[in-house]
């Protein structure tokens, strides 16, 4: 049995074509399951914004497993020893936040290739079949596994042009609600400021057609990025999707009958 799939995503991406995620912050391999038999091209395990730690990430992982759903990582930060760990837990791709800079981006290019490329150490961990298949996971890891890079501030809106002169990065992943905090206009995505650096990356990345990703938080925001030519969308989080749907749950029902006596205002 073959130690490394096909990263059809990346492949999909180089191709030009669009592809959905899901978020995962609730760290529950069972909505890690659910999430994955839904149908999402990949799956976002963060690290970064939730209480995730390694041991949970390979769980979050072995659930999914059993469907098409690439799995990925966003790092806690650009540090080689946690995009080290999260590739050994099995990893097709990192997503590697605040990256401001050319030299950054390096670092983060260097920690998810092997040498000569980079420098991420070798180990007999899960994405080698625990030893089975080193030799053929080290051959293909370093065309397999994805690059993405977020940008979120005005500094490396300023160093766009420099970061995308690397080779090697897959995606350049918009964080709008930091980027507009950056710019002074905390979650004021739609306000010129902001939109005229979002659109700085979005021309920039079209220009070294390196594919472009963001969040979303309806299917209408998601379909006028895909229209926008984005191709690495989440369309949701295991958190988003529970907390929206059990509030719309109690509400509806909220409104048809009322509070039960005893419930104190407010709940």
């Amino acid at each position: 049995m073959s130690a490394i799939r096909e990263n059809w995503v990346k492949r999909a991406l180089r191709a030009g074509e669009r592809t959905c995620g899901g978020w995962l912050h609730l760290c529950s391999p069972i909505s890690a399951e659910i999430m994955a038999h839904a149908g999402f091209d990949w799956l976002m395990a963060d690290l970064e914004h939730s209480p995730c730690d390694y041991q949970t990430l390979m769980s979050l992982y072995q659930a999914a497993s059993a469907t098409p759903a690439i799995p990925l990582a966003r790092a806690p930060w650009n540090d080689f020893v946690a995009i080290k760990r999260i590739l050994d837990c099995g990893a097709y791709g990192v997503m590697i936040p605040w990256v401001n800079t050319k030299e950054q981006a390096e670092a983060a290019v260097a920690a998810c290739k092997y040498p000569p490329k980079g420098i991420r150490g070798m180990a007999n961990t899960r994405p080698t079949g625990w030893s089975r298949h080193t030799k053929e996971y080290v051959a293909r890891a370093n065309d397999e596994v994805m690059v993405i890079l977020q940008t979120e501030t005005m500094e490396a809106v300023g160093n766009i042009d420099d970061i995308l002169s690397l080779p090697d990065i897959d995606v350049i992943f918009i964080g709008p609600a930091d980027l507009s905090t950056s710019i002074g206009r905390p979650l004021e995505v739609g306000h010129p400021e902001v939109q005229e650096a979002i659109t700085t990356i979005e021309q920039a990345a079209k220009a070294k057609k390196i594919a472009l990703g963001t969040v979303s938080g309806t299917w209408e925001q998601a379909k006028a990025f895909y229209d926008k030519g984005y191709q690495f969308v989440s369309l949701a989080s295991d958190a988003y999707l529970l907390a929206r749907h059990s509030s719309e749950a109690v509400l509806n029902f909220r409104k048809a009958f009322g509070p039960p006596a005893g419930l104190s205002p407010g709940r």
